[in-house]
């Protein structure tokens, strides 16, 4: 998994590429973590190259969203491919977190 970010406005944009599972997810978590303690509060999750998430993905994005609800923060997803939206709707979390069909949908909406 290869992970950039960059900065627009307030707002940190992670675009994350690969699979998103029981190996690569706390390096995730790690960077996300990492981005909160320097102050980010404002995410986007653009998942336009993941091709695969598991269940531990999933953990590793819902434990970054209630981190950054505790510093009234927020976490939106962008980009889902139909196969990893599946994913999120079966898991529920469709109802649970923001999802927009590109990055520039999310950031109308932070």
């Amino acid at each position: 998994m290869e992970i950039e970010t960059i900065k627009k406005d307030n707002t940190c944009i992670v675009s994350v590429k690969g699979r998103m599972d029981a190996l690569s997810s706390p390096e995730f978590e790690k960077k996300i973590d990492e981005l909160i303690e320097a102050g980010e509060k404002f995410f986007i999750i653009d998942f336009e190259k993941v091709d695969y998430i598991s269940s531990a993905g999933l953990r590793a994005i819902l434990s970054s969203s209630k981190k950054l609800k505790k510093q009234e923060g927020h976490l939106l997803i962008s980009s889902l491919k139909d196969n990893v939206k599946k994913v999120f709707d079966i898991a529920g979390f469709s109802s649970i977190l923001p999802i927009y069909e590109t990055v520039n949908a999310a950031l109308e909406n932070i």
